[in-house]
């Protein structure tokens, strides 16, 4: 190992540990690693900034703006409107909703796709009495395999087509990953279909707003003014002036001092008391012992609203204090559920999490901008206005075009989506100040920066010698053996990275492993897609999983329930299908 094959290992090992570690924003770590890359001499001065003009940021930001235009438009849920009457129970809504997500996921970004039938499904849930934990899981799952039928359905995809293009010159075709990816998403589409059965059952998430202070998934949070009915009495004493089943589980004094709500506990005046009951019940309690809601008073023109917060939102890490979350946006924080529990603390200083299912309250005009600078997603179905249906197909009409134009090699990908996005605005699907919002920065940032950093393993050498290494491993294995090896690590990896940091780092290894064993490439770069693309086992691989985890009140290992046979099921249909479609040797 040469001294400069050493620090790109020592580079990228250090990259992936903080990836691993989860305390700083993936975007920060790739800037950070491009930043040492270009100190330690790995990454030349004038080829730093290389990566921000790749066609791959320029694809996959289009696409994201391009998913947001759909998504907008309404033409799925006009679409979906005569269908949902009819879905009366879960054995139809789950092959229903799964069948939605996966198709669009196909032509727009997966976490675009979910986040349309995230809201459609809840309703669902909360007309029939499905639980939303039987639905959301088999639709993240399905916005997974759906986005592996095109080009531009997810970005490991663009990633690897970038890939095959620097090593033979001609990258992957908007349809070449359409026979494998098509296969697949039809299988995985009859298993996710009746595989929800292996998901528990008693999982309880919010459904919709009227469940948000479920007794089991949310705290709220009261004052008790001075002189109130409640001042000087007991905890059980307060609690027996209303029968409706709400419990005071904590009282927080001058404003630090925390006390276990036992029942002989006096309350004072200004004591802050964290509330769990039904919402009725609730609302019942605080007019009869007199209390005060900690947020603002609503006023007439006030709306409350429920939704999830993203990976890419700006509350991840913070409280709503250190946010200044009605300095900023004019909003107050009511409630939170994670992963269905209870919170224990108060809401003003608990960090939220991607994930966490938020209740806010707030001027109902600036709602929707809001929640949309917060990349917090509402759960609550959209109503379109009337007139408006006559525009709601041109942003899908306009992608149709661009693929089309992409599939007849008339225009390269990033020329063709770039124009889609252009035409999007010229028409007024979207405003620009709505595209740039529909970016995800840190996603670009991620690419941009990290694909230097990638290169520098390359040009120091180091691909070729883990690659070296796992020849040696599986020289003895036979060659379909090999590409599955090279599958399943790319699926083992995923979950603790960014799927395009584990295509960007295991796409070179990959192709050099091919080489060393006289096999051809393009196989293998189908094999690291299919993995990376796959992540099923963990909430934190993929923001899709991350999206549901809150609302479905899920846990960590609920995801193996459904995910592990969907995983085996890819694996043992995915090899043999590349190999049929990508012979793995020369003809």
């Amino acid at each position: 190992m040469t001294y400069d094959q050493a620090l790109a290992f020592g580079l990228l090992g250090l990259t992936i540990a903080a990836f691993v570690w989860d305390r700083l924003p993936y975007d920060l770590v790739a800037l950070t690693a491009l930043a040492a890359g270009i100190g330690l001499g790995l990454v030349p001065a004038d080829k730093a900034f290389s990566g921000f003009s790749d066609d791959i940021v320029i694809i996959v930001g289009c696409a994201l703006v391009l998913s947001a235009a759909i998504a907008r438009s309404g033409a799925v849920e006009t679409l979906m409107r005569p269908l949902t009457p009819r879905l009366r129970s879960v054995r139809s809504q789950v092959p229903a909703l799964v069948g939605g997500v996966l198709a669009l996921s196909m032509v727009t970004k997966n976490v675009g796709a979910l986040a349309i039938f995230m809201p459609i499904a809840l309703q669902l849930a909360r007309r029939t009495g499905t639980a939303p934990a039987s639905l959301l899981m088999p639709m993240a799952f399905a916005s997974l395999i759906g986005g592996l039928v095109t080009l531009v359905g997810t970005s490991p995809n663009v990633i690897v087509s970038k890939i095959r293009a620097d090593l033979t010159g001609k990258p992957f075709g908007m349809f070449d990953y359409t026979p494998v990816g098509l296969s697949i998403a039809v299988t995985g589409f009859l298993f996710l279909s009746v595989g929800w059965r292996l998901l528990p059952r008693d999982r309880r998430g919010a459904a919709s707003l009227e469940a948000a202070f479920n007794l089991e998934s949310y705290t709220t949070e009261a004052r008790l003014p001075a002189g109130g009915p409640a001042a000087g009495l007991t905890i059980a004493e307060a609690e027996a002036l209303d029968d409706g089943g709400v419990r005071i589980a904590t009282v927080v004094r001058e404003r630090f001092r925390r006390y276990p709500a036992s029942p002989e506990f006096r309350l004072a005046d200004d004591d802050i008391l964290l509330l769990r009951g039904e919402q009725g019940d609730l609302e019942r309690f605080v007019a009869r012992v007199g209390l005060a809601l900690t947020a603002r008073a609503a006023g007439g023109d006030d709306a409350v609203v429920e939704g999830v917060v993203t990976a890419e939102s700006d509350l991840v890490g913070r409280t709503p204090t250190q946010f200044d979350l009605r300095g900023r946006h004019a909003l107050d924080l009511l409630a939170v559920s994670r992963r269905g529990r209870r919170i224990e603390g108060r809401l003003s200083t608990t960090r939220l999490r991607a994930g966490d299912v938020v209740v806010l309250r707030g001027a109902a005009a600036g709602v929707p901008e809001a929640l949309g600078a917060l990349r917090v997603l509402p759960l609550a179905a959209r109503a379109l206005a009337l007139g408006r249906n006559d525009r709601s197909w041109r942003p899908a009409l306009v992608l149709a075009a661009a693929m089309a134009l992409v599939a007849a090699h008339l225009v390269p990908v990033a020329v063709a989506f770039f124009g889609a996005v252009v035409a999007i605005l010229l028409l007024r699907s979207m405003t620009p100040h709505e595209a740039y919002a529909a970016v995800e920065w840190p996603v670009l940032v991620l690419l941009g920066a990290l694909i230097p950093v990638s290169e520098a393993i390359s040009t120091t050498g180091g691909a070729d010698l883990i690659a070296a290494w796992l020849t040696q491993v599986v020289q003895d294995l036979s060659p379909t053996a090999a590409l599955a090896a090279t599958l399943v690590l790319a699926m083992a990896v995923t979950p603790f990275l960014n799927n395009a940091a584990t295509v960007l780092v295991m796409g070179p290894i990959a192709a050099r492993l091919a080489e060393r064993l006289g096999l051809n490439v393009d196989p293998f770069l189908m094999a690291v897609a299919l993995g990376a693309a796959c992540d099923f086992l963990t909430p934190i691989g993929h923001q899709c999983n991350t999206l549901v985890m809150g609302p479905g009140g899920y846990r960590f290992g609920d995801y193996a329930r459904l995910g592990f046979p969907l995983s085996i099921l890819v694996i043992a249909l995915g090899v043999p299908l590349i190999a049929l479609f990508w012979p793995l040797r020369g003809t």
